[in-house]
């Protein structure tokens, strides 16, 4: 996909599995064709929000190949860039290119957990993932307390100024973090995508001006929130506000405490509306418990989205 550029509501999207916990290779092709029919603006698939952590590199690479041949032209498919080293992450870029990744998201390895950051390890470890691979690369900024790493803003920068970096995923889950990012993304002296990750202020990112949403929480309620999404950009603020907050009580259901549960809250969401046929997680993730279950059948309920035949 030539002059990509991510905008929009960009779904994180789930792992279907079956009962056993192989991957449901059907499930999925069905899954991704509703999420095209719900004229979102990109996926990104096995992300946290896919239980990354619990699949091969094997299955990566096999989902990132399902996604391209379902949606390839149709919409932009980022696929999650996990490697502990520079080596393993350029091996595993060119796999994810070769199956048809239109770009790729990157996700901090072990080794810049910890301050300080000397900024020219993460330089370089982008640096030699765009000089190899030759995808467009998402930056992604995370909550250090989930895994992830806030950089320096001269980190930041060197980061953004690699010519294959076509965007950046904030997701502190801080609004003042999220601003003065946006604020440094600004003025830098070449175009970057300033997505969203933060699934507890879609609406407000929006308004504080992102490019658009790449978030777990995406992959429900898509057309509401691409509606939310395009009344924000004809300043309609009424009309936006009104569709979050219809939609609050479903975030607030999927990330209650706690937040580790939000994966198997989401496919619980999908399987009552009958998109995916089963909500199982792999373990070590927990099942849901019958009263987890039951707050996020009233959140959907609450939301308006829980169809007659599903109650």
């Amino acid at each position: 996909m030539t002059d990509l550029q991510l905008h929009g509501i960009i779904p994180a999207t789930v792992t279907p599995f079956m009962p056993d916990g192989a991957l449901d290779e059907q499930g999925l092709r069905r899954y991704l064709t509703w999420l095209e029919e719900q004229d979102v603006h990109g996926v990104t698939v096995h992300a946290d929000t896919g239980e990354a952590n619990t699949l091969t590199p094997e299955e990566r690479v096999k989902i990132t190949g399902i996604a391209a041949e379902v949606l390839g032209g149709k919409i932009p498919v980022v696929a999650c860039l996990f490697a502990q080293s520079t080596a393993e992450a350029v091996e595993l870029g060119r796999r994810h290119r070769e199956a048809g990744a239109d770009a790729l998201m990157i996700f901090p390895p072990m080794a810049f957990y910890g301050t300080p950051l000397p900024p020219e390890i993460p330089e370089a470890y982008y640096a030699a993932i765009a000089d190899e691979v030759g995808l467009p690369l998402v930056a992604f900024q995370l909550l250090s307390a989930l895994g992830g790493v806030e950089y320096t803003p001269e980190a930041l920068r060197r980061i953004l100024m690699i010519d294959s970096v076509m965007a950046i995923k904030e997701a502190t889950f801080d609004a003042l973090k999220f601003r003065s990012t946006m604020t440094l993304v600004r003025a830098l002296p070449r175009e970057i995508s300033f997505l969203s990750g933060n699934d507890n202020f879609i609406y407000e990112s929006l308004v504080l001006g992102a490019d658009g949403c790449l978030i777990g929480f995406g992959t429900l309620a898509c057309r509401e929130q691409v509606e939310m999404y395009e009344a924000v950009q004809a300043r309609d603020f009424a009309r936006a506000e009104n569709i979050a907050e219809q939609l609050r009580p479903l975030n607030e259901a999927i990330f209650a405490p706690p937040v580790r549960n939000y994966r198997a809250r989401t496919k619980e969401v999908l399987a009552m509306q009958g998109i995916i046929e089963y909500a199982g997680v792999r373990r070590p993730l927990p099942a849901l418990s019958p009263e987890e279950v039951e707050a996020v059948r009233n959140g959907l309920s609450a939301a308006g989205l829980l169809t007659e035949e599903r109650v």
